[in-house]
């Protein structure tokens, strides 16, 4: 049975002490170590058994067209050998066909391995995030550069600012009067979050709530104290994501379309055997007869060479009707959509990701960096006018760092009053932040919330006109210093000049506040606070006016103020108080640690007392902002039938907030049913779990660890949905791998988000999301596009060769033709269809649904009529040439071949039985064919008729491809110059066909002519025809269409 963790935070650190065995000034015995590590192991992430490279070959050939291909190539293979064997020829020519279906098929292996091998980094991208070293306390001696990888469960450590948490850790005490933790990458949270000693009363709570532990991979931004080693390795909270990603990875599955050619392969593995059979077993008279004695069969004779004939047409078909060609177009297409995206700032990572957002149904997104811009910055602020009851308030632009970024409105340095100048220096002087800069790229060193502050001085500039214009030639910021990183802040640093920090009275829970002690170019000393505005209200007594007159606070005017508090706070924003304090008493002179006063600044308690009697300057309304384009691609969402769902580690009226200005919801929406917390959601039925995801509009989850994320993941996707997932943080990597598509940020991402991400937004932006989502569909549309061209191809070529079986003439297209044909030729148009343009309104159509047919009963009919046109047409030419001297005024006859009759082809294998048979010799693109045996006209003297069975195929294909422009739409409508790089294919495909019939050694290599140019008028002729065939097709199904878009509207 499985031992259940210890709840360290909700124990007392004296009985977290006992449980450990441990006291806090020894640390633990060598021997006690030596013991828990057999218990608990190495404090290291485990690494996971990778898959053998054969295994990863073999999973690639585990599709059924490919397992039909492998069939095909091995039996042709077979078949080349007996025929090379008997007949003693050894000419690599019989092998070719097989030799290139099996290069196909291992590239494609090559591919599929490859991408396999980089799929699962995400888990070694965690080992990175892990701590090399620490301070430990063992044996009562402190190791200061102990590897972290020996820690074991009751270690004390001691943990410093910078420092990387080695493992999982409840705070014994706390060195400092406050600790500060990032853990934005495990929880969501966008503030370093302030960590105390005390137990937390609940068991069962979520991760943000243990305010008494810090986790592994985390790190101290502020502070430092002595921790209890809890959980290490892979019981760390680390270690759990570890699991849910490997648990994530086994549960990955294929693409819609990938989905869809599965299907489909089956369906055609199955139709492609029946045919197969069938042409084989319709010829049995030619390779198995016997005689009929007493109403019995006797006499049986069999011809092994005529039945490795047929079976060859047999193999014949199965070459023509697989589509070998699709897979490399496909790739070829979805790799062009990667650059296009690529453009777009989206960075696809596999491949058949670009198809999967195309039918994207809901995209949950993380709020922190995605929805806003994970920059803290102020949005108003707000101080008194020239009464106590009356205020100015001033509304700020710019979402980042940027100190250029945006202004204050309606800003003049006219109105720089006295409480104002106040505000600015508090906001300069009591802060400890600053900002680099990395090109367009702004970042804040320290907390967010005080670089915010800086940027707000560097908006609002400077009192003194002569100083203000000499920042810079009157620019106020952004001047990088000598590293080139750091931002030069000429406002900020003007203040911190004339004000001098003598002192820090730090930040503690209690007054909520932290001051600093500044000495005046007067000469004396003002302490300057900010803090929580409650608790500064609470102790200040006076105001400062905007002509810099100190009143006293009186009831009106604290209401006021906690009336514009309440007021900011209702719009999402945190707000700060600042205030001042003129006479410090005992402090006014105070100059170093020499002053005889020094000893009470030691004592954290006293510092309430020397922050009393203050004055109250103004309060300041900070935010994360969301971007400004992701409104309208929240709109464009709704337009396009995607519902879109905001998971955050956030709490519960910050995420609401944030809805609400994004306009995932409208400002007075009942939220009830539609924002609940990661574990207010788990906590319900699954039944009303389902209710609640299936109903139509937004939703916004807050305060959800990863389990809750993956879970929401899971029952979307059980629900039918096609879920995109975005995320920057290591909590998000177990629902961004499970998820259809995993979507990691590339700026503040971290490495094992985006390892275990399929795509990667480089700007971080959600509206690119959007983007990339309309080009998935457009991608969709287009291999639809090439897929109806080459399949309807195809079912032309098994129409050919079911048509030369069951009319029993000679075989008018060799195996090696047809897949020259499926490979070369009709390689470059269907790839060139890759590029036609998207619609205008792809974005205003819902997503198709993920079970969508990918050829309807309507597309599967025209294929079946327009094959069957190629293939009538591709048989018929073969016919004409052997029978008609000439055809629709086309003189057929002048190469001097003989004619015969239709009834003399179809009966071609019993020619040697016929009485005065004779074939004239005729001419072939400068050559002469003879016969010894008058037989050899149907087989050696098919050449020319093969060679104008061959051009008309690849003609109508080249035509077909223009039908395949669009799926409804005329040429009249949609011309091919549309879409130029459709005609630039088509050019280059009769150039290759040219090729193989103008050059000799590959004429010879294909059993082909050259032709004249009559013959070349008569292959033109019967292949146009295709184009009006499939145009009248489409009129026919627009008029269905709006008599259905009528009956619907009625």
């Amino acid at each position: 049975m499985e031992e259940k963790p210890f709840p360290a935070w909700v124990w007392s650190v004296e009985q977290c002490l006992k449980e450990y065995n441990v006291k806090l000034e020894n640390g633990l015995s060598s021997k006690d170590v030596e013991k828990r590590r057999e218990k608990y192991g190495w404090n290291e992430l485990e690494k996971e058994k990778d898959k053998p490279l054969w295994r990863l070959v073999l999973e690639q050939f585990d599709d059924m067209l490919v397992k039909l291909l492998l069939v095909a190539a091995f039996i042709s293979f077979v078949l080349a050998y007996i025929d090379a064997h008997q007949t003693g020829d050894t000419c690599f020519h019989a092998y070719v066909e097989p030799l290139i279906i099996v290069l196909i098929l291992v590239l494609n292996a090559m591919v599929g391995v490859w991408q396999e091998s980089n799929a699962e980094r995400a888990l070694e991208a965690l080992k990175e995030m892990q701590c090399d070293y620490a301070k430990v306390l063992r044996d009562g001696y402190c190791v200061p550069d102990f590897p972290a990888r020996e820690l074991v469960p009751g270690d004390i450590v001691e943990l410093r600012v910078g420092d990387k948490v080695p493992a999982d850790m409840r705070i014994a005490f706390l060195k400092t009067l406050t600790l500060r933790v990032e853990q934005s990458s495990l929880t969501g949270e966008s503030m370093p979050v302030i960590k105390s000693t005390g137990p937390v009363m609940v068991d069962d709570c979520e991760l943000q709530a243990k305010k008494c532990m810090v986790f592994s991979g985390t790190t101290v931004v502020n502070g430092s104290c002595i921790c209890i080693v809890v959980n290490t390795g892979m019981c760390t909270e680390i270690g759990n994501i570890q699991t849910q990603i490997h648990e994530a990875s086994l549960e990955e599955h294929h693409t819609p379309l990938q989905k869809k050619l599965d299907e489909f392969g089956g369906r055609l593995t199955t139709c492609i055997g029946l045919v197969c059979l069938v042409v084989w077993v319709i010829k049995y008279k030619y390779f198995l007869s016997w005689d009929v004695v007493d109403g019995w069969p006797t006499n049986f004779q069999f011809s092994f060479k005529q039945c490795t004939y047929y079976f060859k047409i047999a193999v014949a078909l199965a070459v023509a009707a697989i589509p070998e060609g699709l897979p490399a177009v496909i790739t070829t297409c979805l790799a062009l959509g990667t650059r296009k995206m690529a453009q777009k700032n989206a960075i696809v990572r596999r491949l058949p990701s670009v198809e999967t957002l195309g039918c994207t149904t809901v995209i949950c997104s993380d709020k922190t960096g995605t929805l806003t811009t994970n920059q803290m910055s102020v949005n108003e602020f707000l101080t008194l006018g020239e009464k106590k009851t009356s205020s100015q308030v001033f509304h700020v632009d710019g979402t980042t760092y940027n100190p250029k970024d945006g202004g204050i409105v309606d800003w003049t340095h006219h109105n720089f009053d006295a409480n104002l100048q106040s505000l600015a220096e508090i906001c300069a002087v009591c802060n400890d932040a600053g900002i680099l800069s990395n090109g367009s790229l702004f970042r804040a060193t320290g907390l967010p919330t005080e670089a915010a502050l800086k940027v707000l001085v560097e908006k609002m500039g400077l009192p003194d006109i002569k100083e203000r214009n000499g920042i810079c030639d009157s620019q106020l910021a952004v001047d990088c210093s000598i590293d080139r990183s750091t931002v030069k802040l000429g406002c900020c640093q003007w203040w911190s000049k004339r004000s001098k920090r003598v002192a820090t009275l730090e930040f503690d829970r209690v007054r909520k506040s932290m001051s600093v002690i500044v000495r005046e170019p007067t000469g004396y000393n003002r302490l300057l606070v900010k803090g929580a505005v409650e608790s500064v209200l609470e102790r200040s007594s006076h105001v400062q006016l905007s002509d810099g007159s100190i009143v006293p606070m009186d009831e009106p005017c604290r209401q006021l103020l906690l009336f514009k508090l309440h007021e900011m706070s209702s719009k999402g924003l945190r707000c700060l108080g600042f205030a001042r304090k003129d006479d410090l008493g005992e402090f006014s002179d105070y100059y170093s640690e020499c002053h005889p006063s020094h000893k009470k600044l030691l004592d954290p308690s006293n510092y309430s007392d020397i922050e009393s009697d203050l004055v109250f300057v103004g309060l300041v309304g900070l935010r994360d902002p969301p971007r400004e384009e992701v409104h309208t691609a929240i709109e464009d969402c709704r337009e396009a039938g995607i519902k879109v769902m905001v998971i955050t580690g956030d709490n519960k009226s910050t995420a609401e907030s944030v809805c609400r200005e994004i306009e995932l919801f409208s400002d007075n929406e009942d939220l009830r049913g539609k924002s609940f917390t990661g574990k207010e959601f788990m906590a319900l039925h699954s039944s009303q779990q389902f209710e609640i995801m299936s109903q139509p509009g937004g939703l916004v989850f807050s305060r959800a660890e990863p389990k809750h994320k993956q879970e929401i993941v899971r029952m979307l996707k059980e629900n039918g949905e096609v879920v995109a997932m975005t995320g920057d943080g290591v909590n998000d990597a177990p629902a961004l791998k499970l998820a259809d598509i995993g979507i990691a940020m590339g700026i503040t991402g971290t490495e094992v988000a985006k390892e275990a991400s399929d795509m990667i937004l480089a700007d971080d932006n959600f509206s690119t999301i959007v983007s990339a989502v309309a080009e998935g569909r457009s991608i969709y549309n287009n291999m639809k596009a090439f897929i109806r061209y080459m399949i309807s191809s195809n079912v032309g070529e098994v129409i050919s060769i079911f048509l030369t079986a069951a009319l029993g003439i000679p075989e008018c297209l060799i195996p090696v033709q047809l897949l020259w044909v499926n490979l070369v030729t009709d390689g470059p148009p269907a790839t060139a269809l890759g590029f036609n343009p998207a619609d205008v309104d792809i974005m205003r159509k819902p997503p198709r649904k993920s079970n969508d047919p990918l050829i309807s009963s309507w597309i599967f009919f025209r294929y079946m009529v327009i094959g069957s046109y190629v293939g009538i047409a591709t048989v018929g030419v073969f016919v004409v040439w052997y029978t008609q001297a000439s055809f629709m005024g086309i003189d057929l006859a002048s190469d001097g071949h003989t004619l015969v009759t239709l009834s003399q082809l179809r009966t071609w294998g019993e020619c040697p039985t016929w009485t005065n048979f004779t074939a004239a010799p005729f001419s072939a693109g400068g050559r002469t064919i003879s016969f010894s045996n008058p037989c050899d006209y149907f087989s050696i003297g098919k050449v020319k008729a093969v060679t104008l069975s061959l051009s008309v195929l690849v003609a109508i294909e080249m035509f077909n491809s223009l039908n395949a422009l669009s799926e409804d739409n005329s040429l009249v409508r949609m011309p091919p110059w549309r879409n130029p790089w459709l005609l630039v294919a088509m050019s280059v495909s009769f150039g290759l066909h040219f090729i193989i019939l103008y050059v000799p050694y590959l004429a010879d290599l294909f059993g082909i002519v050259q032709l004249s140019l009559n013959e070349w008028f008569l292959i033109i002729l019967v292949a146009a025809p295709v184009v009006l065939i499939d145009e009248a097709l489409k009129f026919i199904a627009r008029r269905q269409k709006q008599r259905f878009t009528k009956k619907k509207t009625a």
